[in-house]
């Protein structure tokens, strides 16, 4: 007998940035994306509504654009990914808001310095934007390197999180 396969359960919401995307299993939350955003799953056939965590998600990500939330507290499924993305992945969640960091100095705590190509591939297809926080990461010298939101939402974030000003300045590496 063949398993059923069992699809997210998948919402939409308006944010200031564009319409975003948001995935639930019974783990947690599976996907944030921008509408639009390049390495978006399809999501043909995966229904639609809304759960406790996709409702809190929300909430969250709300606050987060009206500057009253630096962390998020929701359970997470990252269970998308490789054993190696998921390290990546959890590694950009110890980045703190108002704070970057580099892909070589991810690879650097990795444990794997020579890694900088593969953490950047990982860093690209995280499944969870803004809430896993591959916004927060730059290329060497702190450029404003790649982000499959786009470039103008990255800096946005950045702003928002007070990283960048409308006029560049020095931002604090972690």
């Amino acid at each position: 007998m063949l398993k059923k396969t069992v699809f997210p359960l998948l919402h939409r919401s308006p944010s200031p940035l564009g319409d975003i995307l948001l995935a639930a299993t019974d783990q947690g939350l599976c996907g944030l994306w921008f509408d639009g955003q390049k390495h978006q799953p399809d999501m043909q056939g995966w229904p639609t509504g809304s759960n406790a965590t996709i409702d809190q998600a929300v909430l969250q990500m709300q606050q987060y654009f009206a500057g009253q939330r630096s962390r998020f507290e929701l359970p997470l499924d990252l269970r998308a990914g490789t054993a190696f993305q998921q390290s990546v992945w959890q590694a950009l969640l110890d980045i703190p808001q108002g704070a970057h960091c580099s892909y070589g100095a991810l690879a650097q705590r990795l444990g794997n310095p020579q890694a900088v190509r593969a953490v950047g591939a990982a860093v690209g297809r995280n499944p969870i934007s803004v809430i896993v926080p591959c916004h927060r990461v730059l290329g060497a010298g702190g450029a404003l390197t790649g982000y499959a939101g786009g470039l103008a939402r990255k800096t946005a974030l950045l702003q928002l999180e007070g990283v960048l000003d409308a006029q560049p300045r020095q931002s604090r590496l972690v």
